[in-house]
């Protein structure tokens, strides 16, 4: 598992690779380190395999939610949880509304982190339940669809697989398919569903009873 760690403080980024090597005790965990969003994109456009990205919100060339932005045009599919070292429920809001797959503030706890960064990875959008229940915040900034989705057949069975997990990769290798044409499907169903990244499209079509199974229809 490669993850890349976006944040000014060298002990702040020292900190987090020492506690993300608990992530998946199955399988190591390789930490990307950058100390601003220029080396970021840089790392990020080298790393094709990256499942994660740690991005704090105040950075010294851009802040964090002008970075989503730029890394949901050019990496889509990539999950980007904001890390923010105050508990802003409106800065909170503006990142899930711009696609950010969580928002964790750097004062919780390590275990607190490390479960938020489970769920994410497995397609969820982590918010914190301190934050969850500010009055007045508008989690229907998650999803603006409402429409059932539509899909081509060869379309439901990229969506079944992205459900199920699998990279770009994977998914071309199971349907023969090469790495261009996943990445134009997998585009084409955040289109669909209304959603700014994997990550976001996995919750929306959960939303519309589409599961993790070896079946590709809802319910």
């Amino acid at each position: 598992m490669k993850i890349l760690v976006v944040d000014d403080h060298a002990l702040v980024r020292e900190g987090l690779c020492q506690v993300l090597k608990g992530l998946d005790p199955a399988q190591p965990t390789e930490v990307l380190q950058a100390p601003d969003c220029a080396h970021a994109f840089v790392l990020a456009q080298a790393h094709p395999d990256l499942e994660l990205v740690l991005l704090d919100y105040h950075l010294p060339d851009m802040n964090g939610l002008a970075a989503l932005a730029i890394l949901g045009k050019t990496h889509p599919e990539l999950p980007v949880v904001i890390l923010s070292g105050s508990a802003n429920p409106s800065i909170m809001q503006q990142a899930l509304a711009q696609g950010a797959a969580g928002f964790i503030t750097k004062s919780g706890l390590s275990d607190e982190l490390l479960g938020a960064l489970r769920r994410v990875l497995d397609g969820e959008i982590y918010v914190p339940t301190s934050l969850a229940a500010f009055p007045g915040l508008e989690t229907d900034a998650l999803s603006t669809s409402r429409q059932p989705p539509v899909f081509s057949p060869r379309q439901l069975e990229v969506l079944q697989l992205l459900l199920d997990g699998c990279t770009n990769r994977e998914i071309g290798a199971q349907l023969f398919v090469g790495d261009e044409t996943i990445k134009t499907h997998v585009t084409n169903i955040m289109r669909i569903l209304n959603a700014k990244t994997r990550t976001q499209a996995a919750t929306e079509a959960a939303r519309w009873g589409y599961r993790k199974s070896s079946t590709s229809s809802p319910g």
